[in-house]
């Protein structure tokens, strides 16, 4: 476990993330969500990560059913706030009968809600009560500013001073931002007192961009960093055509740079997966990788993943193919 400073948090080394339990691209059941969830609890999994934006609220809800009968001290759980959950207009539905779906965002489920941008201190305080309310939570142990890419003002001067005043109200234990870029998260750690940030797929084995600027600035600074898109929304778990990368189709330079990722894993007995997990790990500002997936089988392939050791003979090849920057710790 690692303390986040003097906040009194702690989080593991692997935690899970419940994107996909808010249906991300495509339905999950009620059922196996529950399954995925006490999959990684039987597995040693103690922190858990969830976002309002995840399914509308789906996400949400459905790690805190699952997480009602566990001991509250004995897991530590973060959200985030940014973007505010307002009812939708069904006026401006286009079926005309309250049909309509948020794929557009990436979710299989029905748009009942829609997502507005809101940064202020009351717009941050009421998106946390409301997260609260469908965790069925009266805290949780982080909260994190979310992708305030294009709200960088906003988010400095209003969202992370309302989070400051959360944190010494003691109704999160942690603040931070999560955000799928490097440098505005360096930003966050050079200019304000946050405790942790999330920085999902920007330290992985296809892009180095967090160890170049983040990394070092995080452990200079005493500041936990916590890694998500470890296999970049799915290539490195499975790099074929047409596989995912970043939420989108990976371009073919991408694909064939994992599939020689893949081959030399192959080589030295060991599993594409098994490589991505171990490298997000190296670095000694991260505290903790976060998996996500959609099935309890999946959770207990990526804990065994986790748990196997890649020897020190393919992180060398890996440099001298040129597919590994010689500087990053191993």
């Amino acid at each position: 476990m690692t303390a986040l400073g003097a906040t009194g948090v702690d989080i593991g080394p692997l935690g899970f993330g419940t994107a996909a339990l808010g249906n991300l691209y495509t339905e999950v059941a009620e059922d196996q969500a529950h399954e995925a969830v006490t999959a990684a609890w039987d597995a040693g999994i103690r922190y858990f990560d969830t976002a309002p934006h995840y399914g509308l609220g789906l996400a949400e809800r459905r790690l805190g059913a699952a997480l009602r009968t566990r001991p509250r001290s004995e897991y530590t759980l973060s959200t985030k706030v940014g973007r505010r959950l307002e009812p939708a207009d069904r006026t401006a539905d286009r079926t005309g009968d309250g049909t309509g779906d948020d794929l557009a965002a990436g979710f299989a489920v029905p748009a009942t809600h829609r997502r507005v941008w809101d940064f202020t201190a009351d717009g941050i305080r009421r998106t946390l009560e409301a997260s609260l309310d469908r965790l069925g939570l009266d805290r949780v142990d982080i909260a994190y500013l979310h992708d305030p890419d294009d709200h960088a003002e906003a988010a400095f001067r209003e969202g992370y001073p309302a989070l400051e005043r959360l944190r010494a109200e003691g109704l999160v234990g942690a603040i931070g931002a999560g955000m799928n870029q490097s440098a505005m998260l360096t930003r966050f750690v050079h200019d304000t007192d946050v405790d942790v940030v999330l920085c999902a797929g920007r330290h992985t084995l296809l892009d180095h961009s967090a160890p170049a600027d983040l990394l070092p600035a995080a452990l200079a600074r005493g500041v936990a960093v916590v890694v998500g898109g470890a296999f970049n929304s799915g290539l490195l778990a499975d790099p074929r055509p047409g596989a995912p990368y970043d939420y989108t189709q990976a371009p073919p330079a991408l694909l064939e740079r994992a599939l020689r990722l893949r081959e030399t894993a192959r080589a030295h007995g060991i599993t594409l997966r098994a490589a991505a997990l171990s490298h997000c790990a190296a670095h000694p500002a991260v505290a903790s990788v976060l998996i996500g997936a959609r099935s309890a089988a999946e959770v207990r392939d990526c804990a065994e993943q986790y748990a196997v050791p890649v020897p020190a003979s393919f992180w060398r090849e890996l440099r001298e193919r040129g597919l590994l920057p010689r500087e990053e710790p191993v």
